[in-house]
């Protein structure tokens, strides 16, 4: 392109259109991802936890039941059952499990 003075100027003309396109979706994709992170609850370090009863000593120095102090810092959701070894002994009389180990039907229990 050639001005009334005589200059002439010459230049690239690009659509960048789908380029600021890709840099707000990026953008977006950031702020979600932050918001994402900013939501993960993860439990780190050590956990001082009584030997006899499973508590863990809180922040405060209190203990809390291990299902309430996890439940409070984490998406873990508990459901509770027994394990073979706590059925003999809390239930002697009681038989739950197969001596392998596996859950036994409801027709065999009773």
């Amino acid at each position: 392109m050639q001005t009334k003075t005589g200059m002439v100027f010459t230049g690239i003309l690009r659509d960048i259109t789908k380029r600021k396109q890709i840099e707000g979706d990026r953008e977006n994709l950031i702020v979600q991802l932050q918001k994402a992170l900013a939501e993960v609850k993860t439990l780190k370090g050590i956990l001082p936890i009584c030997a006899s009863c499973k508590k863990i000593r809180n922040d405060e120095g209190y203990w809390d039941q291990i299902e309430s102090y996890i439940s409070r810092r984490s998406e873990a959701e508990f459901s509770h059952g027994i394990c073979p070894e706590c059925a003999k002994k809390l239930c002697p009389d009681f038989h739950v499990y197969d001596d392998d180990g596996s859950l036994m039907s409801t027709e065999r229990n009773e």
